[in-house]
Parts: structure tokens; sequence; C-alpha cells
């Protein structure tokens, strides 16, 4: 079954010159970095408090230095490299088949793939600023830092990811839908589909090829034109 899906996959792909791929932690998985939601994965571990907790915009607020322990613990890693969908996607944008990555990952791994046009749904633990003058720092500077980082100014260094409570990024969300809109071919992969207000920009998909790629249920399984239920790399390393 997975032989003949990635057969019908592998022709509609042949035929488009316009693809669109939107990811999420599923994606990352084969590199190392564990899927929030997995049996395995970060929401099934036990802190003082909920990763929902810590992640909030609230939480970074008024509880800074105690996010920070768990920002460098668990959402940083080292060593980690692209894998075979991040490296294949990018193959894809150089012979200007793939136009666009929508990710909801915050790692990264796309764009050192080789993946060009990005966009990055809840933006990039790489990317830091000083919430007062708006300062960059690099990821490394946020590991090395004891407890707080700060800025040379004074103020404290924050990362550009989206935290709960916190919106997306409009000219992202806008270029994300556009993308979506012109899109022949749209491939989700990866993502269970449950985190809003980006598992929503889905539904502006307007053709009549979507593919589904996740090795667990979705709720837009019945919505999927070609549902391939298997990881994205057994899925990629076929085409």
């Amino acid at each position: 079954m997975l032989h003949e899906k990635t057969e019908i996959l592998k022709q509609w792909i042949s035929e488009s010159d316009n693809i669109v791929f939107f990811g999420g932690a599923g994606v990352s998985t084969e590199s190392g970095i564990p899927d929030f939601r997995s049996v395995d994965g970060l929401y099934n571990q036990k802190y003082d408090y909920p990763p929902e907790t810590i992640l909030s915009h609230s939480f970074f607020m008024t509880n800074t230095e105690k996010f920070y322990d768990f920002y460098r613990d668990k959402m940083l890693y080292d060593g980690i490299l692209p894998n075979y969908t991040h490296k294949k996607l990018a193959e894809l944008e150089r012979n200007d088949i793939l136009k666009a990555v929508i990710t909801q990952n915050i790692d990264g791994l796309h764009q050192e793939a080789g993946s060009k046009n990005v966009l990055e749904l809840h933006g990039s633990v790489l990317r830091n600023y000083c919430m007062n003058c708006h300062k960059f720092y690099s990821v490394e500077y946020i590991k090395q830092a004891e407890k707080i980082p700060y800025c040379s100014c004074g103020g404290i260094v924050k990362p550009d990811v989206v935290l709960y409570e916190e919106g997306l990024d409009d000219e992202v969300v806008s270029k994300a839908v556009q993308a979506i809109l012109e899109a022949d071919i749209l491939i989700v992969g990866g993502t269970s589909l449950t985190v809003y207000p980006a598992a929503g920009l889905i539904q502006y998909y307007q053709n009549k090829k979507m593919v589904l790629i996740n090795k667990s249920v979705t709720a837009y399984d019945q919505k999927a034109d070609l549902l391939i239920q298997a990881g994205l790399g057994d899925v990629f390393k076929n085409l």
C-alpha cells in the first residue's frame, strides 16, 4: 500500500511546478528532536510546571529565569543535522518545483539543508533579540549565558519564537496563505494538525491534490486527497 501511494505522489510531483510543503514536529524527529505530543515527546514528561505554562508569554515575563532553565534544557539541541526529508525538500526547491516550505518548527533545519523560501510560523531559536534595543544575539549566546541572558544595554534577550499567548507574525501568515492558495500540490507532513491558528492555514488550499503524510490519525484525514500513514523519511526516500 505504501509503495502504491508513493507512486501516486511521484506522478503528481512529476506533473507539478508549484508544490508547497506544510510541516510540523514530525519533520525533525528523524534528526533527533522529540515530537512534542508523541509518546516520548516533551508533553509527556514531568516538570514543576506544564510545558504550555512555561512556554507562555506571561511565564516568560514573570519567571524569566525558570523559563530559561527549561528552554536551554529542552528546546535547544546540539549536534542536530538535517535529515533526508529536509534535504529532499531543498532539492525540490532547487529544481524549481517546490515554491515554499511552511513550518511550525523552530529549529532552522530546513535552511541548514538548503531551503531558501522557508516561512517559519513559530519563529526560530536561532534568532534572539533584546527586548529593549532589539540587538540581535545568536543561539550560542543564549546557551552560554548564565541564567537570564542580558543585552549590553541591560535589556533581557528573548528568543524570536512565538510563545503561548502571542500571535503569529502577520507578514509570515500572509505569505503562507498566498503560497497555499497558489499551490498545485499541498504536502502536509509530520503534524498532528492540532495547533491553531497554524493548522487552520491548510483550509486555504483550493486544488485537489492535498497529500497528508503522518504516522498517526489527524482530524484532516478525511479531507486529504492522498493519505499516507507513514514516517516522512520512508515516503521521501522513495520519491
